[in-house]
C-alpha cells in the first residue's frame, strides 16, 4: 500500500491534490528553507477512503510511526513532558486542495492532559500560559470532536470575565484559567462526552473529526457557491505547536504580500500580541496592523518583509500566510494564494507581469473573469451622503443598501420577500455562510481586515465593514445599538466597504469607474479573443453602457420590456381587450410610435454595430394584473377590472410559459408581428437618412418547427420588399428546434441560442421554482453545479453543439450566437468559445464575457502542438 502519511521532507514533489493546499504550502516553504515547525501530512486519499468506507485501515500505525519521527525532530515526547522539556503538542488542521477559508475544522494544543499541563507550566515557568493552552484545547476539542456548541464554552468564559470584572481574556489569572478548565471538563463529563486524557485517543479522534468536517453543512454550502467538486476530500496536517500566548513578546498574525482589497504591493496584515492560532481570523479581538511591529518588534517586522518577498518569488502569486512569534522567534504555519477582490486581482496580475514575476499571458489567465463585476461596484455618493452612523474597517469594496438582519434565518426570510438583506453580527463564523451569501452587505462589531467576515466577503464580492467597535449587537433579540441609536430587523442601512462608513437609511450611490489597469489587462487579452461579445440590452442607457464596456453590438433586445413602462401598459391592455379591427389598429398605432422611438435610440447608441431585436416573447397575460387583484376590483364595481378579468380568464393557461407565446402568438396575431418589424425598419431607415449606419437584425423566438419559421419569414418578406431586407434569424430554445436545426438553418441568416429556455426544457424544470430544490441537488452531489447559472455542457451543450454543426452544414453562412444568461458566465463562455461566433451578456457582465473568451482563446493556442 502506498504511504498515506508523509513528513514534510518526504513530500517534496507530491501534488496539491494529494497534500491539500495547506500541506503543499508547508512542504514548499520547508523546502525553501523558511522557518516551518515540523509536521506530517495525511493525504486526501486517506480522507476519501474514510468517507467512502467509514474506516482507514492501517492509518493509525502509519501515524504512530511518523509521530515518532516528529518526536525525534523536536526533541519532545508527544503528550508527555520529561524533566524541563515540555510535552510535544500538535495542531490538527484540515487542508483541502482548493482554498476554503474557515469552512472546516482546526484543533490546537492537541495531546495536552492534566499531567501535561503541570509539565508545560514547569518547562515554561508560566502556569498561566499552561492553563490558557489547556482551556483552548478543551473548547476546540469539545466543539470539533465531541459536538458541543462553541457558544457554550464562550458563555462560560464570558461569565468568568464578568465575575472577575475584566474585559480581555489576557486579564484572567492562572487560577482563573485553571478554574475555567475544570468547568469545561465537568460540563463535558455531565453531557456524556468526557474529554480523553490519553493523547493518542485525542489525536486519532481529531483526525477522524477533520475527515468528517469535509461533510459539514457550511463546507458543503461553500463548495456549492464556488463550484468546488464534492469528491476532492481534505488532507490533514499534524504540526508541532509553537506558542503565541507566552507573553507580550509572543503573538500570532496573518500577513499578505500585497493588499487583498486594493492589490497595492507591500506587507499587509494584522497581529495580536499574546494570542494563539485562530484568534486573529476568528475576530474575537480586534488586532493591530502589522505596521505597528516597527515600533516594538522591528526585527520581527524586518524578517516578515523578507519572508513576504521570498514567498512571492517562490509561488509567483500574492500569498496569504499565517505566522506565530514565540518569544520573538518567527514560525510560518501556512501559506496559500490569497483571496482578493476583483480590483486587487487585476492590479496584482498586471503589476506582477510588469515586474517580470509572470508573463502577460499568465496575467490574463490569472484574473477570475466571473469576479470582474466587482470592479464595477457602486460607491456612496459623497455629495449627497449624511453624517455616517458609525465607522469600521473597510474590508470588502463596494456600497450596498439593505435591510438589517441578524441571522441566517433573517436573511432567508427577507430574501424570500424580495428584500435585500444586510447581515449584522458581533463577528461572523463559518456557520454564517448562508446569511453572508444571501446578503447585499456585511457589518460586524469585531474582527479585523483578515477576519472571517472580511475574507469570505471579499471572496463573495459582497461589500463589508468589520471591526465597528461602536456597534453593540444582540442577535438573539434581533437588534443592535450605536450610541443610543437602535437598529431593528428590517431597518434600512447603507454601508460602504471601501471607506468603512455605515449610514442610516438609503444613501444615493454612484457607479465605480473602470481603471487604467483594467484597460491594460484587456489590451493584453484582446489579441487572443476569437469569440465576439454582444450585449443583452433593452434600453438606450443599457446600450450605451454596454458599448462603453466593449460590446460589439446587441445580441438580444427584448421588445416586451419596452411595453411595461407606465405610459405604454394601458395601450398593451387595450390591444388585448380589442373587440374590433379599429380598436386593435388604434392600440397598435400607439405602440408602433413607442417602439420606433425606442429602436431609434438603441440603434443610434449602437451605430455601426449589429442590433438583434427579438419580437415579443411572453404570453399576453403577463401584461394584465394578477387574477386575484382583478377579482377584488371587479367585486367593488370597477368596470375596467371586470373587462380585464374576463379577458384574463380567457387567456388563462395552466402553464403559460409552455403555451401561447413567442412565435405562436406572433403567427396567430400577425398584426403584432408587423407592427414591431415595421417600427424597427422605419427606425433604421430614418437613421440612415441622418447619415448613420444602423444595423438591425430581427429574431423570432420559441420556434419548434421549420413551418413556423417559413410562415414568419413570409410575413417578414412582405415588409422587406418595402423597406429592404435585414438579417432574419430565430432563437434555438426548444429541444425540437435544436434537433431540427438542419431543416431550419436554410430558412434563416442566424441562430441565437436561448439557453435559459433550452435549459428549462432540457431539464424539465422552471428557473423560477428550481431554487427551492437545486441547491440541495448540488449539495448532495446529484448535479455538479446549478445548470440555470452555468451551461450544462453534457446535456444542453450537446443539443447546442448538434444544432450548430447541423445548422452550419445546411447553411455554411449561418451566424451562431448565445443570448441566455449563461452568455455572461465565464465557464459557459469558455465552453462555447470554439463553436459559436458570439456570445451576448448583460451590460455589467460584458467584461466577464470578453475576458473569458480571451482566456479560452489563449488556452486553445497553448494547447496546439508546436510546429515542427
Amino acid at each position: 500500500m502506498e504511504s498515506r502519511v508523509y513528513l514534510l521532507s518526504e513530500a517534496q514533489g507530491l501534488t496539491k491534490d494529494l497534500l491539500g493546499g495547506k500541506g503543499y504550502g508547508l512542504v514548499a516553504m520547508a523546502g525553501a528553507g523558511l522557518p516551518v515547525p515540523p509536521a506530517l501530512v495525511i493525504t486526501t486519499e486517506a480522507c476519501r477512503t474514510y468517507l467512502r468506507t467509514g474506516q482507514a485501515v492501517g492509518l493509525e500505525e502509519e501515524v504512530r510511526r511518523k509521530m515518532a519521527a516528529l518526536e525525534g525532530l523536536t526533541g519532545k515526547r508527544f503528550g508527555q513532558g520529561e524533566g524541563k522539556s515540555p510535552p510535544l503538542l500538535v495542531s490538527v488542521r484540515s487542508g483541502a486542495p482548493v482554498s476554503m477559508p474557515g469552512m472546516m475544522d482546526t484543533i490546537l494544543n492537541l495531546g495536552l492532559t492534566l499531567e501535561g499541563v503541570e509539565a508545560l507550566a514547569r518547562a515554561t515557568e508560566n502556569p498561566r500560559f499552561a492553563w490558557d493552552t489547556f482551556r483552548r484545547l478543551l473548547a476546540m476539542y469539545g466543539e470539533v470532536v465531541l459536538g458541543e456548541k462553541a457558544e457554550v464554552f464562550e458563555g462560560m468564559l464570558s461569565a468568568l470575565k464578568a465575575e472577575r470584572g475584566v474585559e480581555a481574556d489576557t486579564a484572567l489569572s492562572a487560577e482563573d484559567l485553571e478554574e475555567l478548565s475544570f468547568h469545561y471538563l465537568r460540563h463535558l463529563e455531565a453531557r456524556g462526552t468526557p474529554f480523553p486524557m490519553d493523547p493518542w485517543a485525542q489525536l486519532f479522534a481529531a483526525i477522524e473529526a477533520v475527515f468528517k468536517s469535509w461533510l459539514n453543512p457550511r463546507a458543503k454550502t461553500y463548495r456549492r457557491i464556488y463550484g468546488i467538486p464534492e469528491d476532492l476530500g481534505t488532507a490533514v496536517v499534524v504540526q508541532a505547536m509553537v506558542y503565541g500566548n507566552l507573553g507580550e513578546d509572543s503573538g500570532t498574525g496573518v500577513g499578505f504580500t500585497r493588499n487583498p482589497a486594493t492589490g497595492e504591493k507591500g506587507l499587509y496584515g494584522e497581529y495580536l500580541r499574546n494570542a494563539q492560532g485562530e484568534d486573529v481570523v476568528a475576530g474575537i479581538r480586534t488586532p493591530e496592523p502589522l505596521e505597528r511591529l516597527k515600533d516594538y518588534a522591528p526585527g520581527l517586522y524586518a524578517e516578515l518583509l523578507q519572508v513576504a518577498e521570498r514567498l512571492e518569488r517562490h509561488f509567483r502569486d500574492m500569498q496569504d500566510f499565517e505566522f506565530t512569534a514565540e518569544r520573538g522567534r518567527l514560525f510560518l504555519l501556512q501559506t496559500r494564494s490569497g483571496k482578493r477582490t476583483a480590483k486587487a486581482a487585476v492590479r496584482i496580475a498586471v503589476e506582477m507581469a510588469e515586474e517580470g514575476l509572470i508573463s502577460k499571458e499568465e496575467a490574463v489567465l490569472r484574473v477570475e473573469a466571473n469576479a470582474l463585476p466587482g470592479l464595477l461596484k457602486p460607491a456612496v455618493d459623497r455629495n449627497q451622503a449624511p453624517k455616517p452612523l458609525l465607522k469600521g474597517l473597510p474590508a470588502s469594496p463596494g456600497a450596498a443598501t439593505g435591510h438589517a438582519v441578524f441571522s441566517n434565518e433573517g436573511a432567508e426570510r427577507l430574501a424570500a420577500q424580495g428584500l435585500p438583506p444586510l447581515l449584522i453580527r458581533p463577528e461572523t463564523t463559518p456557520e454564517d455562510i448562508t446569511g453572508m451569501y444571501l446578503s447585499k452587505g456585511i457589518l460586524t462589531a469585531r474582527g479585523g481586515l483578515t477576519s472571517h467576515a472580511a475574507v469570505v466577503a471579499r471572496g463573495l464580492g459582497v461589500p463589508a465593514v468589520v471591526g465597528a467597535e461602536a456597534l453593540r449587537v444582540f442577535p438573539e433579540e434581533g437588534r443592535a445599538l450605536v450610541d443610543g441609536v437602535e437598529i431593528r430587523e428590517g431597518d434600512l442601512l447603507t454601508l460602504d466597504g471601501g471607506t468603512g462608513e455605515v449610514y442610516l437609511g438609503a444613501v444615493p450611490l454612484v457607479e465605480a469607474a473602470e481603471e487604467a489597469l483594467l484597460e491594460k489587462l484587456f489590451a493584453w487579452a484582446e489579441p487572443y479573443r476569437r469569440l465576439g461579445v454582444r450585449a443583452n440590452a433593452d434600453t438606450p442607457l443599457d446600450a450605451q453602457r454596454a458599448r462603453a464596456f466593449g460590446a460589439q453590438g446587441i445580441g438580444l433586445c427584448r421588445t416586451e420590456h419596452m411595453f411595461f413602462q407606465e405610459e405604454r401598459l394601458p395601450w398593451v391592455r387595450r390591444l388585448i381587450l380589442a373587440k374590433t379591427p379599429e380598436e386593435e389598429e388604434e392600440a397598435l398605432e400607439k405602440l408602433f410610435a413607442f417602439q420606433k422611438d425606442d429602436f431609434k435610440a438603441i440603434l443610434r447608441a449602437m451605430d455601426g454595430l449589429p442590433v438583434t431585436v427579438r419580437l415579443m416573447d411572453p404570453p399576453l397575460h403577463e401584461f394584465l394584473p394578477p387574477l386575484a387583484e382583478l377579482e377584488a376590483r371587479a367585486k367593488e364595481g370597477d368596470q375596467e377590472a371586470l373587462a380585464l378579468l374576463e379577458r384574463a380568464k380567457a387567456l388563462h393557461e395552466v402553464n403559460p410559459m409552455l403555451g401561447f407565446r413567442g412565435v405562436r402568438l406572433l403567427l396567430l396575431r400577425p398584426a403584432i408581428f408587423r407592427m414591431q418589424l415595421k417600427a424597427l425598419l422605419e427606425a433604421a431607415q430614418e437613421l440612415k437618412e441622418e447619415g448613420l449606419d444602423p444595423r438591425p437584425e430581427v429574431m423570432v423566438p420559441l420556434v419548434a418547427d421549420p413551418k413556423e419559421v417559413e410562415r414568419a419569414r413570409a410575413l417578414a418578406e412582405e415588409l422587406f420588399q418595402a423597406y429592404g431586407p435585414i438579417p432574419f434569424g430565430t432563437m434555438i430554445e426548444t429541444p425540437r428546434a435544436a434537433l431540427l436545426a438542419g431543416e431550419i438553418a436554410p430558412l434563416v441568416d442566424f441562430f441565437s441560442f436561448g439557453t435559459n429556455d433550452l435549459t428549462q426544457m432540457a431539464f424539465g424544470l422552471s428557473r423560477d421554482d428550481a431554487g427551492k430544490f437545486l441547491p440541495r441537488y448540488v449539495e448532495e452531489g446529484l448535479f455538479p453545479f446549478d445548470p440555470t447559472e452555468r451551461l450544462d455542457e453534457k446535456g444542453v451543450g450537446r443539443l447546442l453543439r448538434l444544432a450548430a454543426e447541423e445548422g452550419r452544414r445546411a447553411n455554411p453562412r449561418l451566424k451562431l450566437g448565445l443570448c441566455g444568461e449563461h452568455g455572461g458566465e465565464a465557464g459557459s463562455v469558455q465552453a462555447v468559445a470554439g463553436l459559436l461566433d458570439y456570445t451576448s451578456a448583460s451590460p455589467f457582465r460584458i467584461l466577464t464575457a470578453r475576458l473569458a473568451a480571451a482566456q479560452a482563446g489563449l488556452r486553445a493556442l497553448r494547447a496546439q502542438p508546436a510546429s515542427s
